[in-house]
């Protein structure tokens, strides 16, 4: 058994406590007398006692010394680490080395993982043969901003092209295939590096160069894509399928291809790489045409497998989207290439290959694209006719279901914006919406992206029209439909997490859209048909009753003033509490008795606004349409506060005129203040009106009683007599 030297003083009882301080260590001992087993004196004055579990139960690493030994693990400070280490037992040190801290940046690491992550071989070496180290243990580190869950320091190191650390730890018998939570390897994470030497001493090591990730992504894949061609080559030499498919129906011809990658594509197709579509119905052609990469598509056109109306697509396609591609904006390409496309069609002047076109679309100017030679030379000269000719042509090849054809109508809306062109940004983006919503994609940035736009029109006092906003708020309450489904039923491809935050993004937007458009109908009658359609909508985003994260409602985050304003114009427009808006809501079948997580209603939010005096008549219309509406002044929040008890002290004056006494709200106080069980022994009507008087749930009741049970002096009866007293007022006053 090990020994604690400890000063004793008579009189000592119960517990005996003592800490140890000094450069290295801080470690605090807490003893029960229940688990000395002997007391033995010794000559130097103190009293050794032997305790029967090992020491290190009865010792707690202070947050100094972790700190400290991880910071000199991550600083590559070996002789310091030792030092550190060295006084402590080693299961101890074992212990301490295996806790993961947490960094300001979200990072989670053991001093190996951390060490191994910054390159510190000597530390690595220090620990795994001075320590009992879990080579295999897990940690959250990022790399280029992502957060990379599961990660063992292999991982990290190879991530981080250590060779010498790598080559470490795989000699201490680390697990090459060891993954990250997403299946990533360490030769996964070496590929994305572009780190040859560290792939190829993976491989030569057993690493399995075959292993996708959790989208089937391969390490050829991610090194195709990041340009790395020595490494693809290497790939490709051990065994590599070039044909193997991701989720996204892709293969690495099409990573190649969409990032221009000339070399790598031609090394592709050396070992037989084929043409195959994505689930987007694109070829690596057309990912290349798509993304402008203009040596890749005069490459693969040259190829002889593919037919003329490839070719012209992907030329044709190619010049369309030099003419709406942000990154790569060229009216001259896009003309050059368009034109090309044009004399291929033509090239057979007895048989030409016309173009099919659908009817013209409204959001284009109702454009009809050049169907010969001559028509296309007209456009040289105009450049809005190279925008509208390259966006008919772009929905016309993809398809208006592909979710490529929506980026550059943004694009050019935005362009629009920036031009004051409002009404044909706004056109465009509608459109945008509505190819995204028919294809079951996320608009959460669009609806936004209006809202902001419609704000800087009313900003800046450009005449905006109802209708406008109505086809967005339709899109909006259609999106958060389609969120409230997602995450109730989600897809294999949906993160509910992800959908959650989109869906509170929305609620927010929507609000904003509601508080646009109350100030683009002040001067119309009630009984107007925008009024009208307004109502209707609202009450349509009432029905979702699609909530945040905490619980909120739009009325709850109408009435709060920490409801975030995004900073682009839209708070020139937008404030909350929002009382106008407010009464909206409320008007259109808000449930103002609503709770949060917290059990907070709408009226616990607003009578505990911080700026009471500022916004007086805010506050008092709120809460006279809230109290008018029905909203309950009893009920308890999380805290066990009603409204009242939250109060602000304007906000106390203006509830106390509005007070009223209820014996039934008084009977179900006691209830809930005392626990009583009632779901089953109460009209059915009357346990949610309970449930709103206290916190806790009927089972919390249930598990009290349950208590009350075992103890001695518990009368079975008194519960029940209590609550049919309650029983009593309820049906008596109620």
């Amino acid at each position: 058994m090990p020994v604690l030297s400890a000063f004793l003083s008579f009189g000592l009882r119960k517990f005996i406590s003592e800490g140890l301080e000094s450069a290295h260590q801080q470690l605090i001992f807490y003893l029960d007398e229940s688990r000395l087993s002997k007391l033995d004196p010794e000559d130097d004055g103190k009293i050794h006692i032997m305790v029967d579990a090992p020491l290190e139960e009865v010792c707690h690493i202070s947050d100094s010394l972790r700190t400290r030994v991880f910071h000199a693990a991550k600083d590559g400070m070996a002789i310091t680490l030792y030092a550190l280490l060295a006084d402590l037992s080693s299961k101890t040190a074992d212990e301490l080395l295996a806790q993961l801290v947490e960094e300001e940046d979200g990072q989670r690491s053991t001093p190996l993982i951390i060490a191994a992550r910054n390159g510190h071989d000597k530390v690595v070496k220090l620990l795994i043969s001075r320590f009992r180290i879990n080579l295999e243990q897990e940690g959250v580190v990022k790399f280029d901003g992502y957060k990379v869950e599961g990660a063992t320091a292999l991982w990290c190191a190879s991530g981080a092209g250590h060779l010498k650390v790598v080559k470490t730890l795989v000699k201490s018998g680390a697990d090459v295939d060891h993954p990250t939570k997403t299946n990533s390897t360490p030769l996964r994470a070496a590929c994305f590096d572009g780190r040859l030497d560290i792939v190829r001493y993976l491989a030569e090591h057993n690493a399995n160069v075959h292993t996708a990730n959790k989208y089937n992504n391969t390490c050829l894949m991610v090194a195709s894509y990041r340009g790395h061609g020595d490494v693809v080559s290497y790939l490709l030499e051990k065994g590599s399928d070039p044909n193997v498919r991701a989720q996204c129906g892709a293969t690495v011809l099409h990573f190649a291809a969409e990032c221009g990658q000339l070399s790598i594509v031609k090394e592709l197709l050396k070992y037989g790489a084929q043409f195959s579509l994505n689930e987007n119905g694109m070829s690596p052609l057309m990912v290349a045409a798509d993304r402008t990469r203009e040596d890749v598509v005069d490459y693969l056109i040259l190829q002889d497998f593919l037919s003329y109306e490839d070719k012209i697509d992907a030329l044709e396609l190619l010049g369309a989207s030099f003419a709406n591609d942000k990154d790569n904006y060229s009216p001259a390409s896009a003309y050059t290439h368009m034109k090309r496309g044009m004399e291929l069609r033509f090239k057979n002047k007895s048989k030409p290959i016309l173009k099919k076109l659908g009817p013209p679309i409204r959001a284009y100017e109702y454009w009809v694209e050049a169907q010969n030679m001559e028509e296309m030379m007209a456009r040289a000269s105009d450049v809005n006719s190279i925008h509208m000719e390259s966006l008919a042509i772009r929905e016309r090849i993809l398809g208006p279901n592909n979710p490529e054809v929506t980026h550059p109508i943004i694009y050019r809306g935005a362009v629009f914006a920036d031009h004051a062109q409002f009404d044909r940004c706004i056109e465009l983006w509608m459109h945008a919406v509505n190819l995204r919503q028919n294809t079951n994609t996320s608009v959460v940035k669009d609806l936004l992206r209006f809202a902001q736009v419609f704000s800087q029109m009313i900003h800046v006092g450009v005449d905006l029209h109802y209708p406008e906003v109505e086809s967005v708020m339709i899109a909006g309450v259609r999106e958060l439909e389609n969120n409230k489904s997602k995450i109730a039923d989600p897809g294999p491809k949906d993160d509910v997490e992800t959908i959650q935050e989109e869906m509170e993004t929305n609620l927010v937007t929507m609000l904003y859209l509601l508080c646009i458009s109350n100030k683009l109908l002040t001067s119309f009658d009630s009984n107007h048909e925008y009024y009208q359609s307004l109502n209707r909508i609202t009450f349509q985003a009432n029905r979702v009753n699609a909530r945040t994260r905490l619980g909120e409602t739009l009325l709850h985050l109408c009435v709060n003033a920490d409801t975030p304003l995004d900073d682009f114009h839209i708070n020139d427009v937008c404030k909350f509490p929002c009382a106008v808006t407010a009464k909206l809501l409320i008007q259109t079948g808000a449930d103002v008795n609503a709770m949060d997580k917290n059990r907070n209603t709408p009226l616990h939010v607003i009578v505990s606004f911080q700026r009471p005096l500022r916004e007086f008549m805010t506050i008092h219309t709120i809460i006279m349409d809230l109290t008018s509406a029905g909203a309950h002044q009893d009920i308890c929040n999380i805290k066990g506060e009603t409204p009242y008890d939250a109060t602000t002290g304007v906000a106390e004056l203006i509830l106390r005129t509005q007070a009223k006494l209820s014996l039934k709200c008084l009977a179900a106080k006691v209830v809930k203040a005392h626990n009583i069980p009632y779901i089953g022994q109460v009209p059915i009507t009357l346990e949610s009106f309970i449930e709103l008087h206290g916190p806790g749930s009927n089972e919390e009741a249930q598990d009290s009683q349950n208590i009350f049970c075992l103890l001695p002096e518990f009368q079975p009866n008194y519960n029940l007599v209590r609550l049919h007293e309650a029983s009593t007022f309820f049906l008596n006053y109620g």
